[in-house]
């Protein structure tokens, strides 16, 4: 590997902290849960705001982060997500009230909001055209691990004896070991250039030059440096509107993806998987190991969308692990439809799943938003559409328990199965291959016709 690519590899990983960072916040209140229910005595109606209270706050972060980083950068709007993750651990760490604690939480989730927008955006506009897919797949790898190291740091908690804190309020370490990556994300981040991109399209070509020659090798930068200036001075003439002609299709594209993401029902099986470790025959006294599992499997499969996406393309891994999703949400529901939950095959069928998902709809969502739009509107399309992906966990959220109540797992998993059948015939017939396309190439795929 040359200088030029060890230093792209290596900004990308950093800023891909971010979404280890909105991995930890998500996961880490399902181990802080219990012992705060103890400790303030909630009620069914508080504990729901305290877990919804981030959500909140991610709608808040998205919402600012398109005007933050079109003004001030991408590089600062990404320290500022920084900061809103450690002052959420420090805050929920040492909040002396349940008001205190939510304000925290939806701190926490500005960061994670911002996150999703920014971290995977800046490296979509950084990396080179042929990694491109790869890169952008390391910030759904860090969300994996994020996740992963929740469940390890509070499994690890529970079980030593600390002096700082009582066994009754185990929750504040829980949550005050998120300020460590938080405190080493901000310290790495001094060493990452602005986007190239953002310097061209405010004036900065000069600045964007030193950076190129930094990360790129020398044949590759007069020519990118070209079609980036070509493309800022076309954007110059333009609204930049999503309501633009030309923004119609990718738009659709994009949120169509992103609602159909969480519509395969990934948030509601990973938070549903202990129950399905049960009835495979599980102890489910080791609910917290069943937990490391589920994500150990949801990371490694990750590996394989780093892998292969710049070389076989967008689509085929989108596709193929769309058919491996939908077969197995189908084969759960039959099983439990039929009564036959107490059999491995459920077990199998279970990590299937999550691995289906971890190399192609969990990657590549975020892969595909963050590439098809043309430079003028890239940031409130992007942000549009991760808007949209959390309206849809919110959405979710609130059918899975009515539906588990009144219809059962077998209807949850046949629905999930129809919208995932859905989205495979969508990104059969609509999704456009993006493999190898520089950021300014875009515009043309989706204006040409096909």
């Amino acid at each position: 590997m040359s200088i030029s690519g060890f230093r792209q590899q290596a900004v990308c990983l950093i800023v891909a902290l971010g979404g280890l960072l909105f991995g930890f916040d998500t996961a880490v209140i399902s181990g802080a849960l219990s012992p705060l229910k103890l400790q303030f005595d909630l009620d069914a109606v508080m504990e729901g705001w305290l877990v919804s209270s981030g959500l909140i706050g991610c709608i808040v972060g998205v919402l600012v982060t398109g005007f933050l980083s079109d003004r001030i950068g991408r590089k600062k709007t990404i320290i500022i997500a920084a900061w809103m993750f450690l002052l959420s651990a420090i805050g929920c760490a040492f909040a002396p009230s349940v008001f205190i604690l939510v304000l925290s939480r939806m701190i926490g989730g500005v960061g994670v909001g911002m996150a999703s927008v920014i971290s995977p955006m800046y490296i979509t506009e950084f990396a080179p055209a042929s990694k491109r897919g790869q890169m952008v797949a390391y910030y759904q790898l860090a969300i994996t691990v994020g996740i992963v190291l929740a469940y390890a740091s509070n499994a690890w908690l529970d079980g030593i004896d600390l002096s700082w804190f009582s066994r009754a309020e185990i929750w504040r370490p829980m949550f005050l070991v998120m300020a460590i990556p938080s405190i080493v994300f901000l310290v790495m981040l001094a060493k990452v250039p602005e986007s190239p991109r953002w310097l061209v399209s405010n004036g900065k070509a000069d600045q964007a030059a030193k950076v190129m020659q930094v990360i790129r090798d020398p044949e590759e930068v007069e020519k990118e440096l070209y079609d980036i200036a070509h493309a800022a001075m076309k954007a110059n003439g333009k609204s930049g509107s999503l309501w633009a002609k030309n923004i119609r299709l990718p738009l659709l594209i994009g949120v169509v993806l992103a609602i159909l993401q969480q519509f395969s029902g990934i948030n509601a099986i990973i938070y549903y998987g202990p129950s399905i470790f049960e009835a495979a025959g599980f102890d489910s006294s080791n609910a917290l190991l069943l937990q490391v599992i589920i994500g150990a499997v949801n990371v490694l499969a990750t590996f394989i969308a780093i892998r292969l996406v710049d070389r076989y393309g967008r689509k085929s891994l989108l596709k193929a692990g769309l058919a491996g999703i939908v077969v197995s949400l189908v084969l759960c529901g039959l099983l439990f439809y039929t009564g036959q939950t107490k059999t491995p095959l459920l077990l199998v069928l279970m990590l299937f799943y999550i691995a289906c998902f971890a190399f192609s709809l969990g990657p590549i969502t975020w892969i595909i938003i963050n590439e098809i739009f043309p430079t003028e509107v890239r940031v409130k399309a992007v942000a549009f559409c991760t808007l949209m992906l959390w309206v849809a966990v919110w959405a979710v959220g609130q059918f899975v328990p009515w539906i588990l109540a009144h219809a059962g797992p077998a209807m949850l998993f046949w629905i999930f199965a129809v919208c995932s059948t859905t989205n495979f015939i969508f990104s059969w017939k609509v999704v456009k291959e993006t493999k190898g396309r520089s950021l300014e190439e875009m515009e043309e795929l989706f204006v040409a016709p096909h």
